[in-house]
């Protein structure tokens, strides 16, 4: 079995996939919806040279149980957060992408000491605007159409596909690879009802109903670092400028060459700020004093 192979875990009942590899500081790595802990491929071999590299299937997703239940950002993060323990682990830097970014947010205030850096990638919660793709997923009936966005004959007809998502805003090549390959894993009804109630919890018709914004102030206390594709088409890179003027201290990176998935786009760059962020921060240490103070004030 190489290194970062798919592993599993039972947690609650319930097997988790996941990948682990390397030794060193931990760095848990977060991914998106529909995505799987394969996002991080690119990346993984070479953090694992310094880091333990921990990188989840989300439940719902990728090799992980897909059970009926609670798929909110507070019940990822507590998954996520036991798998950490369960491994040995009390602390780490967590990366999160996409509705992962979201997780990892969610971790950082609901165990703050657990969370020695903070990175976001493309991140959502933090603004309204979100693609028309998962805006429309919401809607009710969705159910009865993913199905169809699934169906292999329309994915294997690649230009048709990417037409279809075209028209739906999205240019990046790798954006529109990534999505068909996400889309394409809601054939089966479990993983289709765990993407609608992941979704459901974070977006609606209208746009992104989840926002952090408000709590930003607590990463103040974290090493925070925001990275963004330039041209990401699903979470537009205005979100990420505006986090990064709300954090004093915080760090922001865009990728010019970058869609929704810069660790894909641009994996060199990625690693190279990545472990630059690491080395050049100190891990966030809270005793519980300061806990409650991060909490009580604004």
């Amino acid at each position: 079995m190489g290194d970062d192979a798919i592993r599993r875990m039972t947690l609650h009942g319930h097997s988790v996939a996941y990948r682990q590899a390397g030794s060193g500081p931990v760095v848990v790595l977060v991914h998106g919806i529909t995505s799987s802990s394969a996002t991080w491929e690119r990346v993984i071999p070479d953090l694992a040279r310094r880091f333990t590299v921990i990188a989840p299937d989300l439940a719902g997703h990728g090799e992980s149980d897909k059970p009926k239940g609670d798929y909110s950002l507070g019940a990822h993060a507590s998954t996520v957060r036991d798998l950490l323990r369960a491994l040995g682990h009390e602390r780490a830097t967590f990366v999160g992408h996409s509705l992962g970014g979201g997780i990892a947010l969610q971790l950082s205030y609901q165990f703050p000491e657990r969370c020695e850096r903070l990175v976001l990638v493309d991140s959502g919660g933090l603004g309204r605007e979100v693609s028309l793709l998962l805006r429309a997923a919401t809607l009710p009936g969705s159910e009865l159409v993913l199905p169809f966005l699934a169906a292999t004959r329309l994915l294997d007809a690649g230009a048709l596909a990417g037409n279809l998502l075209g028209r739906l805003g999205l240019r990046v090549p790798t954006d529109l690879e990534e999505i068909a390959r996400g889309h394409s894993t809601l054939s089966d009804s479990e993983a289709r009802a765990a993407f609608v109630h992941t979704l459901r919890s974070v977006v609606e018709p209208g746009g992104q109903r989840v926002d952090a914004s408000n709590r930003l102030y607590l990463a103040q206390h974290i090493p925070f670092l925001l990275i963004w594709g330039e041209r990401d088409s699903i979470i537009p890179v205005s979100h990420g400028r505006a986090a990064h003027e709300q954090v004093p201290g915080s760090r922001l990176e865009v990728f010019a060459h970058s869609g929704h998935f810069p660790q894909l786009d641009e994996p060199e760059r990625f690693l190279d700020v990545l472990v630059d962020f690491i080395d050049s921060t100190d891990p966030a240490a809270l005793d519980m004093d300061g806990l409650r103070q991060r909490h009580t004030s604004s």
